[in-house]
């Protein structure tokens, strides 16, 4: 546990190194910080904080840096005494958001982007799994006796649309009989439901090969929709980072990135357990992830729900970056 004042000591240290990317010297900090103590007493206190593993010092003749200890402890009293500034305006960025966007997909882009100009870091959006979203609305609409198209509307917004093709003729009136057939029992009910079983008079139903054919369209169309569900936004903001200098720290983290299932498992583990969650350095299960922090944070509620995440540097302004992921799961969870 660090007293009051070795924190301090260790904000303003964490403050300059993330401004600067520099490493910090006791100099420095007496000047540029009202810490309310000589310059003697912060050299006595950045040694305390280097032989407890909090900051580190690079090179004998360089300041200090924070160590994933050091930036893990600054985090965890920033959330524990809730001291952070700006919060009314992201509340704002929530609200415009929310405003600025009436279809999901056009949401979760805005979102993306306005999370990547607020922090300069790769932001993230995930939908909510298709699987646990609802089915609003089924439209069968006849092109040819032999060709439809069929469209999906899920009650988060998401419209996903399909061609199906017939080997016998099926006229407008008898796609009509099936789409009001479809609509009855899959409207309100989600691929899990109609997955995890269907009842006894709806199986029945089920049992002419041409519902059960335009059933399987149905489905597979809004299985299709779960492709191409992640915005990504700000990869060339992050690889300006000085971090990212170099080739061999920037590949281990291109290499997972690309990998859209890996990445899939890295932020469902994250957000698993709590609201927000904070993971810095080699606290990241995923060795490509052990130089960059990932923020993230669930939105949405019951099973249908998504996840918004930034990353970037372990040198990252985590003040604001919080506040940030707060703002984007706010306007998402409510839209």
């Amino acid at each position: 546990m660090l007293s009051d004042r070795r924190q301090r000591v260790l904000a303003a240290l964490i403050e300059e190194y993330v401004a600067r990317a520099l490493p910090v010297g006791s100099r420095t900090l007496t000047e540029r910080y009202k810490l309310g103590v000589s310059p003697a007493t912060v050299r006595n206190e950045l040694s305390i904080l280097e032989d407890e593993g909090y900051i580190a010092q690079p090179h004998t003749s360089a300041g200090r840096i924070p160590t994933d200890f050091g930036y893990r402890t600054f985090v965890d009293d920033l959330l524990a005494n809730d001291t952070l500034p700006d919060e009314e305006r992201y509340r704002a960025v929530a609200e415009d958001l929310r405003k600025s966007a009436s279809e999901l997909d056009s949401l979760l882009e805005q979102t993306s982007s306005a999370l990547a100009r607020l922090t300069d870091c790769l932001s993230i959006v995930l939908a909510p799994t298709v699987l646990e979203t609802r089915i609003k609305q089924i439209t069968l609409v006849s092109l040819t006796t032999f060709r439809a198209i069929c469209v999906v509307v899920t009650e988060d917004g998401n419209v996903f649309n399909r061609q199906m093709d017939f080997t016998i003729p099926v006229g407008s009136d008898e796609l009509s009989r099936i789409q009001v057939l479809l609509g009855k029992a899959l409207c309100g009910k989600s691929l899990s439901d109609v997955e995890r079983g269907l009842s006894f008079g709806m199986k029945r139903a089920f049992s002419d090969p041409l519902v059960r054919a335009v059933l399987d369209e149905v489905l597979s169309c809004i299985q299709e929709g779960q492709t191409g569900r992640t915005h990504q936004l700000g990869m060339s903001a992050l690889l300006a980072q000085p971090e990212f200098s170099r080739t061999d720290a920037v590949l281990p983290l291109m290499q997972v990135l690309e990998d859209d299932t890996v990445l899939l498992h890295i932020l469902d583990d994250l957000t698993s357990t709590e609201d927000l969650s904070v993971q810095i350095g080699k606290e990241n299960k995923t060795e490509g992830l052990s130089g960059v922090s990932v923020v993230a944070s669930r939105y949405g509620r019951g099973e249908a729900e998504g996840v918004v995440a930034v990353i970037g540097p372990t040198r990252m302004d985590y003040s604001k970056v919080i506040q940030a992921v707060r703002a984007a799961s706010a306007a998402l969870g409510e839209s």
